[in-house]
C-alpha cells in the first residue's frame, strides 16, 4: 500500500470533487480518495503493484484538471 498527495489546480466546487473522487477511485488499485478542495490537495491511497501516480495523475487530469508536480 502507498500513499500520495499531489497538488491539483482548477478545482472550484463540489463537482470538481465528486469528479476527480470517481476518475481516481476507477484506477485498479486505488483504495481512497480524499480531496481537499481549500487546499488543492487530492490524497490517495492505493496499492503500488497496481497502480502508478502517472496513473493517477492522468485519471485527475482526463478530467480537465492540472497536477502540479512537487519538487523532490
Amino acid at each position: 500500500m502507498a500513499n500520495q498527495t499531489l497538488d491539483v489546480r482548477g478545482m472550484t466546487c463540489q463537482h470538481c470533487v465528486d469528479a476527480v473522487e470517481k476518475s481516481v477511485g476507477a484506477v485498479d488499485g486505488v483504495q481512497q480518495v480524499n480531496v481537499d478542495l481549500d487546499n488543492g490537495k487530492v490524497a490517495v491511497a492505493y496499492d503500488d503493484s497496481k497502480a502508478t501516480v502517472d496513473n493517477i495523475r492522468d485519471a485527475i487530469e482526463d478530467q480537465g484538471y492540472e497536477v502540479i508536480p512537487t519538487e523532490a
